[in-house]
């Protein structure tokens, strides 16, 4: 019986938090130049608070499904995967130590270093479907498809040194309020 309760908390945590990814998309901060968000953060604390599978669930649904309401919906699938890798990486390396009730060092270092790979792994992926889309799309020749990347690249390592710096933090500040009202031992 509890484990089936912990699997309800668990699904509506995931769905939760996939609509606090949606509605996060809308926030945006112009900064440099470019615009900071929160999604990013966001799909990195979804791997940290449910691990590699559900958080990529939680961070692709929210993000593939701002895609389809602001109009974007042709990319809606690449977003989900782009977006979910995010928290798959950081989850994979990050979320066994956060779930420790007393956070060593190393597990510290394990939460951002999730944060960080899961971020740049984004950003990896972005630049891979630019450069898709521009190269066989677009038939941009190829200086011309660099030359976008170049002029994307800067925004997208900014959101993505945003994001890892954010998440822990996030984290942080969350986990100690979920453990007090009894819901983090739920996810």
């Amino acid at each position: 019986m509890t484990k089936g309760r912990n699997k309800t908390f668990r699904i509506c945590f995931i769905g939760l938090m996939a609509a606090i990814v949606f509605v996060v998309n809308y926030f945006r901060i112009p900064f440099m130049g470019t615009q900071l968000h929160m999604t990013n953060a966001l799909c990195a604390l979804c791997g940290l608070l449910f691990g590699p599978g559900a958080g990529f669930l939680a961070a692709g649904i929210g993000s593939g499904l701002y895609d389809i309401v602001a109009g974007w919906g042709a990319e809606c699938v690449i977003t989900f995967v782009n977006k979910g890798a995010i928290a798959l990486v950081t989850g994979l390396i990050g979320y066994h130590a956060a779930r420790r009730d007393q956070a060593s060092a190393v597990d510290h270092a394990k939460i951002i270093l999730g944060s960080v790979l899961g971020s740049l792994t984004y950003v990896a992926l972005y630049m891979l479907k630019t450069f898709i889309a521009g190269r066989f799309i677009d038939g941009l020749p190829f200086d011309a498809v660099t030359a976008k990347m170049l002029t994307k690249l800067p925004g997208s390592m900014m959101n993505a040194v945003f994001a890892f710096i954010v998440a822990p933090i996030l984290l942080g500040t969350l986990k100690p309020a979920l453990r007090k009202a009894g819901l983090y031992e739920k996810l």
